[in-house]
């Protein structure tokens, strides 16, 4: 079989890197169009319930990410520069370039053809293919040349955000809001390596034009968002590793994807070319490579490339329900960031913490933490207290 994968990034390796292992004879290739060594972005995020997904799937794999990963244990909170808080919670974070080296390490092992700088538009620039996998992101080329057949349907979000780095190592998974005269703004930030971080700002964009970032350069905004975070920073730069329009920072919206349909012929989507999912619950990265993990295993398993293709789909959408609908109310909560604020500091955090709640929109934020107070205190609800606030029941503290 001769399986084409276009984009290098973790989708794209790692299903490589499973169907060349399923069966020596397939010829698996991928096309990827930055020069080697070319990425976006810091540090991604993911949880133990993700390294046993991955275990299961390529034992190899999953080893190294774990070898190269950091680790965090609790979650900090900042408020207006204010001393943190802190919560239990633990996860792991990776070098998006440290994982794309491994991921390309493994795929050349196992006799993937890795071709970079090549640049595939649509499945008739690659003849012959029995499957060709759209792994090329968000903005996929090949999505949007069949944008019809695959009933896509692109949304934008409302808040500003931009993805930075840090020479401070964050060993807590920290969250700081800081109130301006323009509004709140607010950032993520987790260690991935020695001495680095990622740090993700983010604010309203009425916020963002008040602070003056549509106006400044990038070298003036970082020194903007330092003096905003300054003692969470505590003396260490932030770094921008890619500009947006000539000499500023590359402020975005979030892009929601969402498809009707996952497959049309031979081309089928996976990762962010299927789906996307607001950043603040860090999954993209854990979803786009259990996308690549499902797509191998059915095409395994099934008699036909249709079946599989159909086989594969029903199960994502399934497993994609959940943090779809988590990541929706993630994001709506952050847009509405001043609704919760008045909270005293412990509240605020609980609220960010259960920003996944479906009940919280539609109640006060006093109401609310009036019930999640009632329902710890009676243990016969507190299945009922999960479900209240987004969690699964009896599940650890192991997302952000």
């Amino acid at each position: 079989m001769r399986i084409v994968c276009i984009g290098g990034g973790p989708a794209g390796l790692f299903v490589s890197i499973l169907l060349k292992r399923q069966n020596a004879r397939n010829q698996v290739t991928v096309h990827e169009r930055n020069a080697p060594h070319t990425t976006f972005g810091w540090g991604v995020t993911f949880g133990q319930d993700f390294l046993r997904d991955l275990d299961a799937a390529d034992a190899t794999v999953a080893a190294e990410i774990l070898r190269q990963s950091l680790s965090w244990s609790s979650m900090a909170m900042f408020i207006n520069g204010a001393a943190p808080l802190f919560r239990a919670n633990s996860g792991l974070a990776i070098g998006r370039q440290t994982l794309l080296d491994l991921l390309t390490k493994r795929a050349n092992d196992v006799g993937v053809e890795i071709f970079h700088q090549s640049e595939i538009r649509t499945p008739a620039d690659v003849p012959g293919a029995d499957i060709v996998v759209a792994a090329d992101g968000a903005g996929s080329v090949l999505r949007q040349g069949h944008a019809r057949e695959f009933g896509a349907n692109i949304g934008i979000g409302r808040n500003k955000y931009v993805w930075l780095g840090t020479s401070r190592l964050f060993e807590a998974f920290t969250i700081g809001f800081t109130r301006t005269d323009a509004g709140w703004i607010w950032f993520y930030a987790y260690g991935f390596a020695p001495g680095t971080s990622t740090f993700i700002v983010e604010c309203a964009p009425e916020t963002w034009a008040g602070l003056g970032f549509d106006r400044m350069g990038a070298a003036e905004s970082l020194r903007k968002l330092e003096g905003l975070f300054a003692r969470e920073l505590g003396g260490h730069a932030l770094l921008s590793a890619e500009e947006g329009s000539p000499g500023r920072l590359a402020w975005r919206r979030f892009r929601l994807v969402r498809n009707r349909r996952w497959s049309h012929g031979n081309l089928v989507l996976v990762g962010d070319a299927a789906h996307t999912t607001h950043f603040s619950i860090g999954s993209g990265t854990r979803l786009a490579m259990q996308d690549a993990a499902a797509l191998a295993g059915h095409l395994a398993r099934e008699f036909t490339v249709k079946a599989a293709l159909s086989a594969y789909e029903r199960e994502r959408r399934r497993a994609m329900a959940a943090p779809a609908r988590d990541a929706r109310l993630s994001a709506e909560w952050l847009e509405n960031v001043p609704r919760y604020a008045g909270s005293d500091p412990e509240r605020f955090f609980s609220l960010f913490l259960d920003r996944r709640s479906r009940i919280m929109p539609w109640i006060s934020p006093e109401a609310y933490g009036r019930l999640d107070r009632a329902s710890r205190q009676m243990p016969i609800l507190q299945t009922a207290r999960d479900l209240i606030a987004g969690r699964r029941p009896g599940r650890s503290p192991d997302r952000v």
